[in-house]
């Protein structure tokens, strides 16, 4: 069961990372992967959403969730949001029954996260099969995965390490998830502020011309369910006795000699 938690305190990273969000680039940034979860979160159906960690506004990514209730959980005291349902717990250990969420949202939250495999072990726990999980990530191998190795203290602010899409859909398949959507997004430099005319029309030429050089990309996988199918026990033919041969179906073998004293 989710409890209601508002705390007031902010915590020094989740400031510095509202504070580049609201930045011309931040802000290019965060319309596009609106966009985009906006466009995964019309594919997911059922009774509850849930975003784990904090990025921008808490209810802004899920505005378009079809969903019939949404909350966000989040390890940090955070500001609380009247539009939102907010909890706070361990990302690794989720105070979260288990089969009981439908969809699960992680806007960046593997990259500021210690320990993400253990927190997409927690994500696959709580969702039943065909539960979906839609994520976002920063790809290294990219100009922005350059921008966070020279930034030193880690890009966007927050950032403790970017993941690449390989490994996570590695982890995904170990933990029974089948990736059913891959985007791959910002394409152009993550310096200065360019203009908004010449940014989308990068990001609308730049999936189809050369997707290996997106700054980010965005997932949509659904957990496997697995039917168990009975096993029925095989039909022996009776066994009989011929010419001092042991007959069983089709399989022949000598019957023991018995000897009279």
């Amino acid at each position: 069961m989710l409890d209601h938690m508002i705390h007031k305190e902010t915590q020094p990273g989740t400031a510095a990372r509202n504070a580049w969000l609201n930045s011309p680039l931040g802000q290019r940034v965060y319309a596009r992967e609106r966009k985009l979860v906006g466009e995964a979160l019309s594919q997911v159906f059922g009774w509850q959403l849930l975003q784990i960690g904090i990025w921008g506004d808490a209810h802004r990514l899920l505005e378009g969730a079809r969903t019939q209730r949404k909350a966000v959980v989040c390890a940090e005291s955070t500001e609380p949001d009247a539009d939102v349902f907010m909890v706070r717990s361990r990302l690794d250990a989720l105070s979260i029954a288990s089969d009981s969420i439908d969809a699960v949202l992680l806007p960046h939250t593997l990259e500021s996260e210690p320990n993400p495999h253990e927190l997409l072990r927690e994500v696959s726990r709580i969702l039943p099969g065909d539960g979906q999980i839609i994520l976002l990530g920063f790809r290294p191998f990219s100009t922005w995965g350059l921008r966070n190795l020279l930034a030193g203290s880690g890009f966007p602010p927050g950032t403790e390490r970017y993941l690449s899409e390989h490994r996570i859909r590695d982890w995904l398949q170990l933990l029974g998830f089948e990736v059913i959507e891959a985007r791959r997004y910002l394409f152009t430099l993550p310096f200065g502020s360019a203009d908004p005319k010449g940014q989308r029309f990068m990001e609308n030429i730049g999936s189809a011309l050369w997707p290996l050089f997106a700054g980010a990309y965005m997932l949509r996988a659904r957990k496997r369910v697995y039917t168990l199918t009975p096993v029925r026990p095989r039909r022996w033919a009776r066994t009989k006795v011929v010419g001092g041969l042991i007959e069983t179906g089709t399989r022949m073998q000598s019957a023991p000699t018995q000897h009279s004293d």
